[in-house]
């Protein structure tokens, strides 16, 4: 993978990872934060695709790009809610490491049986040694972990949002690299959608949902800023030629980046065997970024 191409992803990485922390703390809102936040992203990316479609660039309208930017706004809808429905229900570090994890292993198989896309061998231990690290993560190297208040709904949870984000990913790789949609158009389209989407929930009980987000427009206003950048900076590698079966692996740093947030900044319970998690995260990545 080219280096500028790994570097974008790093990025998207790091600030995905923030966004999600941010997110975890206006878990108690649920579907009204997710229409906030997408009310802002629609708000503040509004100028730059205007410009791009002011000047014919961006998108060419057919049915098939059409159908694409509905398909991937139904899916991106459907992953929000859930996320946002995990981080009700359990932590931070056990939703985002099933999540991110079971993704890229998805994702993959997606881009090796529809983009045609060839594995290597390095490629593929890669692969497993970010599946294993995030595993480790997860679990700390015990199963019970699952059976601990939280784990159970946790590892529900993070395997369906982990479904949904392969499902986008796919989606949208192939949106960008086949059909040509930018990818500031393709998501900004995305955020819309889910906007007028969840747009009746809200208008049905307004003052509900006033109340319900306040105090947390400021965290909304991070996270429909976070959340488009991040998503942009990982189309944009793929645009620029990565091949998906390296890319989405290699985002997933941000599982480990969310952990040590969760563990951190959330005081989640830290130990050895997520740290080593951590190193054998790190070194799949290494491997990935050289295949």
């Amino acid at each position: 993978m080219a280096f500028a191409s790994l570097l974008l992803v790093i990025l998207a990485s790091v600030i995905h990872a923030g966004w999600n922390l941010l997110a975890k703390r206006a878990a108690p809102v649920g579907p009204v934060f997710v229409f906030a936040y997408n009310l802002i992203a629609c708000l503040a990316y509004a100028p730059w695709v205007f410009y791009l479609l002011a000047h014919g660039e961006g998108i060419v309208w057919s049915w098939s790009s059409a159908g694409f930017v509905l398909l991937s706004g139904t899916v991106h809808l459907a992953y929000s809610l859930c996320l946002q429905r995990g981080y009700q229900v359990a932590d931070l570090s056990v939703v985002y490491p099933v999540a991110r994890g079971s993704g890229p292993v998805l994702s993959a198989l997606g881009a090796f049986l529809l983009l045609g896309e060839t594995p290597s061998a390095q490629g593929l231990l890669g692969l497993l040694l970010v599946v294993a690290g995030i595993g480790l993560i997860a679990t700390k190297c015990r199963l019970s972990a699952f059976r601990q208040p939280g784990g159970q709904p946790g590892i529900r949870w993070g395997a369906a949002t982990g479904g949904l984000i392969a499902t986008y990913t796919v989606v949208d790789a192939y949106a960008v690299k086949a059909l040509g949609i930018a990818p500031v158009v393709l998501d900004w389209f995305s955020n819309l959608m889910r906007f007028f989407f969840l747009a009746p929930f809200v208008i049905a009980s307004p003052r509900r949902a006033a109340a319900a987000m306040r105090g947390y427009w400021r965290i909304a206003i991070g996270v429909g800023l976070l959340s488009p950048l991040s998503y942009i900076l990982v189309l944009a590698a793929l645009t620029s030629g990565a091949p998906l079966s390296l890319v989405a692996p290699i985002r997933e740093m941000s599982m480990m980046i969310g952990a040590l947030m969760g563990m951190l900044v959330l005081r989640e319970e830290v130990g050895p065997w997520r740290l080593a998690g951590c190193g054998v995260l790190i070194a799949g990545v290494i491997l990935l970024s050289q295949a």
